[in-house]
């Protein structure tokens, strides 16, 4: 079975943000923000996706989703 995380909240603290301030930057909801980063939102949208990779000047997905094997 694969689990499939989002490393948004350790992304979050590397780069000394809030997730009110990812949120200002991106224009998705905080609320949508509190959700990923606790890994508890079943269904991102790719557009959500790419606002947050472009904000964290994400270029390889692989630093944002994480699969893991359990």
């Amino acid at each position: 079975m694969r689990k499939i995380t989002i490393r948004l909240n350790e992304l979050m603290q590397e780069r000394g943000l809030t997730q009110t301030k990812l949120s200002e930057m991106t224009g998705v909801r905080q609320a949508a923000i509190s959700e990923m980063s606790r890994n508890i939102r079943e269904q991102i949208n790719l557009r959500t996706l790419e606002k947050i990779a472009d904000a964290l000047e994400i270029d390889n997905i692989a630093d944002l989703i994480k699969i893991e094997y359990k």
